[in-house]
């Protein structure tokens, strides 16, 4: 595939419009997965479209659902549709063996996807195409975990009686909008407590100073992971977005040791 500049295109998902951006290029590509209301222009998507750019390296990144440049409302979402909208994402905008690099949310959908994908894969006695991964401050189950088991009683009262709870956010002037049918299909996701593996090297980015996401939360990741290889490196003063320039670089080598 001959490297190029970067294009914007729409695909249907069950009638949702996904926002996907791509930049064509050498395999193994590249393959962004945002987190929890995050968009797809952030600073570390930004910055690893740059650098696929200058590099000559496929890439692909999307908005969910209810996200950035795609349609819908985000408080429809679900961890079922988001998962849907990335496997629709990687059929029809890839090709070949892909690096996933998932960030909070999205490292969970990654696992998923990963998952999702080998059992896909089997069934056809066909190769897996995930190469790889890089997850910065993974967050698998962290809508029962550090949502639900976190929230006040009077808070999950309200979810359950009223179908939703307007959660104050430290990233946005408007509240997080937490659905009971979140919560409720968070379950039918849940990863951490017992084994699995994803068949591919999986190099975990955490800071310990990641207040949304503990680095103790991850940590249970590595351990359900005990078949694959496995880097877990701790940025002992990164926050949860690890998007400062040194964060950004520390990515870009993680993704090129990979490559």
């Amino acid at each position: 595939m001959t490297p190029g500049a970067e294009t914007l295109g729409t695909l249907d998902v069950n009638g949702r419009a996904i926002a996907v951006r791509a930049i064509p290029g050498q395999r193994p590509g590249v393959v962004w997965l945002g987190g929890f209301k995050s968009d797809m222009a952030g600073s570390k998507a930004e910055a690893l479209a740059h650098w696929a750019t200058r590099r000559g390296q496929a890439f692909v990144r999307f908005d969910y659902s209810g996200h950035g440049e795609s349609g819908g409302r985000f408080e429809d979402g679900t961890i079922s549709a988001w998962l849907e909208d990335a496997c629709a994402v990687f059929d029809r905008a890839t090709e070949g063996p892909q690096i996933l690099v998932g960030s909070s949310m999205g490292g969970w959908i990654a696992l998923l996807l990963a998952r999702a994908l080998a059992q896909r894969a089997s069934a056809q006695g066909a190769a897996p195409r995930i190469a790889g991964m890089v997850l910065i401050a993974p967050a698998p189950d962290f809508t029962e975990t550090l949502m639900w088991a976190r929230f006040a009683p009077e808070v999950q009262d309200q979810i359950t009686a009223t179908g939703r709870y307007a959660r104050p956010s430290d990233y946005s002037a408007e509240p997080y909008v937490i659905t009971r049918a979140l919560i409720e299909d968070g379950r039918r996701h849940l990863l951490l407590g017992t084994p699995f593996a994803v068949g591919c090297p999986v190099r975990i980015l955490q800071g310990a100073r990641d207040t949304d996401v503990p680095w103790q939360h991850a940590m249970k990741l590595v351990s359900c992971l005990a078949e694959d290889d496995v880097v877990f490196s701790l940025v002992k003063d990164g926050d949860h977005r690890l998007s400062r320039p040194e964060d950004l670089d520390r990515l870009i080598a993680t993704l090129e040791g990979l490559l």
